[in-house]
Formats: C-alpha cells, sequence, structure tokens
C-alpha cells in the first residue's frame, strides 16, 4: 500500500474536524447528555475524548523526531486490536473510560463545546504550520503525513459514535471515511465482502456493529481478526 500523502491528510483532518465543529456548535445541554455507540459515554464524553486527542495532536506537531519512524497510519492501530497491547474492553480502555466520564462532567456544555472548537481550530492551523517531516508521540514516531491520518481516523469513527442519536446531524464526510476504509484494509490484509458499503465496513471493523452469520461465512477465517480496531 502506498504511504499516505500529507496532503490528502490535512484535507481530510479539516473536514473531519469541521464536521465534528459544526455538530457541536449546534447542541444544547440536553443533546450533549444523549447516548452514544460508546458503552457508558454520552455526546459530552465523547466529544471531550476528541478535545484529548486534539490537545495531544498540539504537542505532537511541537515534537519532532530523528529516529527512523516505527508506525505508519495503519500499524499504529494494531496495538488496539484483540490480540494487541491494548484491546479493547481492557484494563486500561476501562481506566480511560472513567477519566473521560469524570473529566468531561466538569465542564459546562457551553466550555466544552468552545474549548473543542477552539482547540480542533488550531490543530488544524498548526498541522499546515508544521514543518517536520517526522513526529513523536506516545512513545512512537510517525511520519507527520501518518499522524494526520490517525486523528482523522480517531475523529471519523467517533464522528459515527458521536451522531447515532443525533438525527439532525450530517452524514459523515465520505473524504475521512476514505482514511478509515485504508487502515481497515490493510489490518485485515484485504478487502471486505461484497455488499458493505463503507460506514457499514467502519461500524463493524472497529467492533461497533457485530457480524452476522453470513459475514462470517464470507470472511472464513479473517473473521476471527475482528474488531479489526475498536
Amino acid at each position: 500500500m502506498q504511504q499516505l500523502g500529507r496532503q490528502l491528510a490535512q484535507s481530510a483532518l479539516e473536514v473531519a474536524y469541521g464536521q465534528l465543529s459544526q455538530v457541536a456548535g449546534e447542541l444544547d445541554a440536553t443533546a450533549l447528555l444523549r447516548a452514544t455507540r460508546c458503552a457508558g459515554w454520552a455526546v459530552c464524553d465523547v466529544l471531550y475524548h476528541e478535545l484529548l486527542d486534539a490537545r495531544r495532536a498540539l504537542r505532537t506537531f511541537a515534537s519532532p523526531a530523528t529516529a527512523a519512524p516505527d508506525r505508519d497510519d495503519i500499524s499504529y492501530w494494531q496495538p488496539f486490536s484483540p490480540g494487541g497491547e491494548i484491546p479493547p474492553g481492557g484494563e486500561e480502555a476501562a481506566a480511560h473510560a472513567r477519566h473521560v466520564r469524570i473529566a468531561a462532567s466538569a465542564y459546562s456544555p457551553g466550555e466544552l463545546v468552545w474549548e473543542w472548537t477552539e482547540t480542533a481550530g488550531a490543530v488544524c492551523r498548526a498541522a499546515r504550520a508544521c514543518s517536520h517531516e517526522l513526529v513523536a508521540t506516545q512513545g512512537h514516531v510517525l511520519r507527520t503525513a501518518d499522524f494526520l491520518g490517525t486523528l482523522v481516523v480517531e475523529a471519523a469513527v467517533h464522528y459515527l459514535d458521536l451522531t447515532v442519536d443525533l438525527p439532525g446531524a450530517p452524514p459523515p464526510d465520505p473524504l475521512p471515511l476514505r482514511l478509515v476504509r485504508r487502515v481497515l484494509d490493510g489490518l485485515l490484509g484485504g478487502l471486505p465482502p461484497d455488499g458493505w458499503d463503507e460506514q457499514a465496513y467502519v461500524l463493524k471493523g472497529t467492533g461497533r456493529l457485530p457480524l452476522s452469520d453470513a459475514d462470517r461465512t464470507e470472511l472464513g477465517p479473517a473473521a476471527e481478526l475482528f474488531p479489526l480496531f475498536g
């Protein structure tokens, strides 16, 4: 698979963060407490989780690296698979979920939306201004383009989580979903069954939707790889 291009990743980030900011700006206190696809998390919790990622992005763009990359936009997600170091539903994931729930509840609705929107805009500007070819984050080194791709994937998947009970939210933009599909194809080592649309692939590939018996039959042994990350 070809390396992810920086311009594509940058454009996808601006679309993904822009969609999240558009939806967040229309949320009132009641909507922020609506359910999401993330167990135990309301809309405000998912938004705060994304805020943490955006804050990390600002640190990362100011953290150039000189060592060789040890992750790319696809392999970055391997630890978050069922057999990885940080599996979905594991102790570390549960501890993070608890932290997010407590921290998000300390914000007033307006404060949380304001901080997300301001930080998301700053991330997009910082990404444009970042001149580093390689950056360091979470103990790893990535090409800046690949790091951008990880931010897009996180935002695109959580957009689907956050909007599940927000009927007025626009459908996800296809550009960020294209980068999620790139990751899923890479982790799967092939293509999904015929008939899966992009959104279904994302939801099944990340464990948001279970595989049906027909899916398992079509996937064969590859079904054991699901969720590809979560």
